[in-house]
């Protein structure tokens, strides 16, 4: 747990992700900026997922600040929490814009996006402030759900349409679904340029992708957008849309270790924590694995 104390106040704890301080590290100074994102306008099963990034960074203070497989205090290579993005209720379009106007300056300067959820549509505010940048963007999508709907309850930028949007700017690899509608299903099997589809496998409990060819579907540069309801229930239960199923926290982690050894990640989220959904222990698992992308990800660099 870092100290995270200031010259100006000796005693106090900063409120930011693993409570690194300003004399730690600065905007202009850091290797990744913390966007939290409270946002759950389009939610359609339980609310709640606003309280997510407040829960993940609250967490995320109390981490052991040094990582056992990196060996190493992930943090020191600067992190810098922003201050929350300000809902816009009035239109999910809207909110997609504000998201990539705010983010749009960190890409541009290279910095690695962390952006924390809320609902998984403020991923597709962030790709687009990275496509912008990156023209070889890819997405590795982890989700329990296709999201592949045009539209939904009379949006196109609902949660459940975040994949479809995202398509539209780049490829997108999806995995460890295992809920889709015949809509999104006819949508797969009919547009295979650009998407891929790993479904989880609920005959056993292994890991149901191959991560060779997973990787396949990967370009150069790799924006990964983790929507925790991925997750076996058992492991993630604080989700506004559970599914029964999913791959465990290892299969998860190797993946995304596989990943930035072969790729560079330019970004990620964590999206769709649930806190008053499941146990405090979900906050946490959601805080490790937010601090465990940010290892893997500045590991080569």
């Amino acid at each position: 747990m870092s100290t995270g104390q200031s010259s100006s106040l000796p005693h106090s704890v900063p409120w930011s992700f693993a409570a690194v301080g300003p004399d730690e590290t600065s905007l202009q100074d850091c290797r990744v900026v913390v966007v939290p994102v409270p946002y759950d306008s389009t939610t359609s099963f339980r609310g709640g997922t606003r309280e997510g990034p407040r829960a993940i960074i609250e967490a995320s203070r109390h981490l052991e600040d040094y990582d056992i497989e990196l060996r190493r205090e992930i943090y020191q290579v600067g992190v810098y929490t922003l201050p929350e993005i300000e809902p816009h209720i009035g239109s999910p379009e809207d909110m997609t814009e504000r998201v990539r106007a705010t983010v749009e300056p960190f890409a541009r300067d290279g910095k690695l996006l962390a952006v924390l959820g809320g609902e998984h549509s403020v991923s597709v505010g962030v790709v687009q402030a990275l496509h912008e940048v990156y023209s070889d963007l890819s997405v590795l999508y982890l989700d329990a759900h296709g999201d592949l709907r045009n539209e939904y309850m009379g949006s196109g930028f609902s949660h459940a349409c975040t994949a479809r949007r995202i398509l539209e700017m780049c490829p997108v690899v999806e995995v460890g679904i295992r809920s889709i509608s015949q809509e999104e299903m006819s949508f797969i099997e009919e547009n295979q340029e650009g998407l891929k589809v790993y479904f989880h496998d609920d005959s056993d409990t292994n890991i149901s992708w191959d991560v060779d060819e997973v990787l396949k579907g990967l370009s150069g540069r790799v924006y990964v957008s983790i929507d925790l309801d991925v997750f076996d229930p058992g492991l993630m239960s604080a989700v506004g849309t559970p599914e029964p199923g999913g791959p465990g926290w290892e299969a998860v982690v190797s993946l995304l270790r596989a990943v930035s050894r072969e790729r560079t990640i330019v970004g990620f989220d964590v999206v769709e924590l649930c806190p008053g959904a499941g146990s405090p222990s979900c906050a946490f698992v959601a805080a490790k694995l937010a601090y465990k992308v940010m290892g893997y990800a500045t590991e080569k660099r």
